[in-house]
């Protein structure tokens, strides 16, 4: 009876040795769902370096993001990068995210107004669901030859840039002419009657100046043609195609208008049933610190939220960026809010009246 039971144990201890080492030689791994750019390869070698945690990365946008982590109730990955003006709606209609642990994220690396902005646009209640990434803007793009220090929306409707003028007819133009006639259309979201007298004003203002226009533009390399060109001195603008400019011809570049650049966010979100919370924070705190985030903008194209990650970009694109913002300029930056029901029907067709009148 004993020679069997030696067997037996002998068995039993191999198995377990099997599972303990299965364990041991099983990787711990980090899901991230994001945008194109902002886990380039580099960066994932120093993180995988560093902590011993695998990054699996897939590639999504705001649309797919929202699709995938609905159709599996928050499931599948361990961090997401939505737009902060995606997670309010999503989170109060699906349940697909989860509260952030401030007390686990490194605020010091943190632009301030940024983190305080995406807090903002994030919280239910005492729960915060985001903290800031990627961000941009859009504001004007101008040839500063003529030495003028300060620019507003309003001088696209200024004599001194008649038939030199460029912009989208889109939302952004409408928002950004609004904040220029001293208006807070983001604090009008909620009032359906107030924010479209908003853009009625501005409605008025676009027409009236429509001369200006030398022409709409609908993509950036079209726009920056006519920058380049000099068939257009001043234009409304996405800040990156300002600094590319700006590498080519000194005189040329993006400002922040002092009404405030109109500014967008992308966030770091933890899914509802992500099962590496652990990892996420660490992913986090790694890709704020000023050196890694500069990797990625040189990747994304855009700047992180990371504070002082300037000093170690390419040192074109660090004079270009210091130029257009300082920080009184970073904290008027003005951030897009979710879009509450039936405000983009006003806009569309306020928009159609003013491409529309002669």
């Amino acid at each position: 009876m004993r020679k069997p039971a030696r067997k037996f144990l002998a068995a039993a201890g191999a198995g377990l040795l099997a599972c303990s080492m299965t364990i041991v030689v099983q990787a711990e791994e980090l899901r991230l769902l994001t945008w194109g750019g902002y886990a380039p390869q580099e960066v994932i070698d120093l993180f995988e370096k560093e902590t011993g945690i695998d990054v699996k990365v897939t590639v999504s946008n705001n649309e797919d993001m929202i699709s995938k982590l609905r159709a599996t109730r928050g499931a599948g990955f361990d961090l997401a990068q939505p737009s902060q003006d995606r997670i309010l709606g999503a989170q109060k209609n699906y349940r697909i995210y989860k509260p952030i642990d401030m007390s686990q994220i490194d605020a010091s690396r943190f632009i301030p107004s940024m983190l305080k902005a995406s807090e903002a646009s994030s919280k239910i209640g005492d729960d915060v669901y985001a903290v800031p990434h990627i961000w941009g803007t859009s504001g004007l793009i101008v040839n500063q030859s003529t030495g003028q220090q300060e620019y507003s929306f309003n001088d696209l409707c200024s004599d001194d840039y008649a038939g030199k003028v460029s912009y989208r007819l889109k939302r952004p133009t409408l928002i950004g002419f609004a904040f220029a006639m001293g208006e807070d259309p983001f604090a009008a979201y909620d009032d359906q009657k107030k924010y479209e007298a908003i853009l009625g004003k501005v409605q008025d203002k676009l027409i009236a100046c429509k001369g200006n226009v030398k022409a709409y533009w609908s993509g950036g390399d079209a726009l920056i043609n006519l920058l380049r060109s000099g068939e257009v001195t001043m234009a409304m603008g996405w800040d990156a195609g300002g600094w590319k400019l700006n590498q080519e011809n000194d005189k040329i570049n993006f400002v922040a208008p002092t009404s405030g650049a109109l500014g967008w966010i992308d966030t770091f979100v933890l899914p509802a049933k992500g099962r590496n919370d652990e990892a996420a924070y660490k992913w986090i705190n790694f890709v704020m610190r000023p050196d890694i985030a500069a990797k990625i903008t040189t990747s994304a194209g855009n700047f992180t939220a990371a504070v002082g990650a300037e000093e170690y970009v390419d040192a074109g694109l660090r004079r270009s960026y210091q130029q257009s913002f300082d920080q009184a300029a970073l904290d008027n930056i003005k951030w897009y809010p979710p879009v509450p029901a039936g405000l983009e029907t006003i806009e569309g067709k306020v928009l159609d009246r003013v491409k529309a009148a002669q």
